[in-house]
């Protein structure tokens, strides 16, 4: 009767006893294991938090640097504003025409133009310039700006009609939005001399009109 109790919990206490043995045993292994994994986690926290930490300093380097490069660049693109030219008089032939409709640029137009003191003659067809420059006699225009998107003037159909007739003496300069590539590429296939985003065209404006609304002896 004892050995049958016994016998149970005699087994009972070897089968524990053998689990109990080889946890430690298992427990080595992993034991080595979890130190490795100690030591790995030191070495990778020593290998991950140090250039971390160096990154993240040179990220907030770059990022005051970048935030100084776009400030640096901003001034070289967002030119300051010229100074106006010399008024003249109101019955002065315009040097500058503009093929624009959109409210917001032709008011732009029209306000930057009042403080350069430049002339700027809206139009809406060919035959409204051809009626503008009988007007100006010889003279030919300076700069002739279209809306690229302004699908009144045919933009891509009468920008090479102008070049070929006015030749080198005359600018043409279209605008349109910057995800507009194919259009940009056509405009410049039919001679177009420059095409600019609409903010680059807003903040070049000054200096545009400015340049080609000049008179010769201004220039000279």
């Amino acid at each position: 009767m004892n050995a049958g109790p016994g016998h149970p919990s005699g087994g009972g206490g070897r089968n524990r006893r053998r689990r109990g043995r080889r946890p430690p045993n298992q427990g080595g292994r992993p034991g080595g294991h979890a130190g490795r994994g100690g030591r790995d986690r030191q070495q990778q926290s020593g290998i991950f938090t140090a250039p971390m930490d160096h990154n993240y300093r040179n990220n907030g380097n770059h990022g005051r640097s970048g935030g100084r490069g776009r400030g640096g660049f901003g001034p070289s693109y967002m030119q300051p504003e010229p100074e106006p030219l010399p008024k003249t008089s109101e019955d002065a032939s315009s040097k500058i025409f503009a093929f624009v409709d959109d409210l917001f640029f032709l008011a732009k137009i029209q306000e930057t133009a009042r403080k350069m003191n430049v002339k700027v003659e809206f139009v809406k067809t060919e035959g409204d310039l051809q009626e503008k420059l009988k007007g100006n006699g010889e003279e030919k225009p300076s700069l002739i700006i279209f809306d690229l998107n302004n699908a009144n003037a045919k933009p891509l159909t009468l920008i090479p009609k102008l070049k070929s007739k006015l030749k080198r003496g005359t600018s043409i300069i279209g605008f349109l939005s910057h995800v507009q590539g194919d259009l940009k590429q056509k405009a410049h296939d039919v001679g177009c001399d420059m095409v600019l985003p609409r903010s680059a065209f807003s903040q070049n404006l000054p200096n545009l009109l400015r340049r080609h609304g000049a008179s010769e002896e201004s220039t000279n």
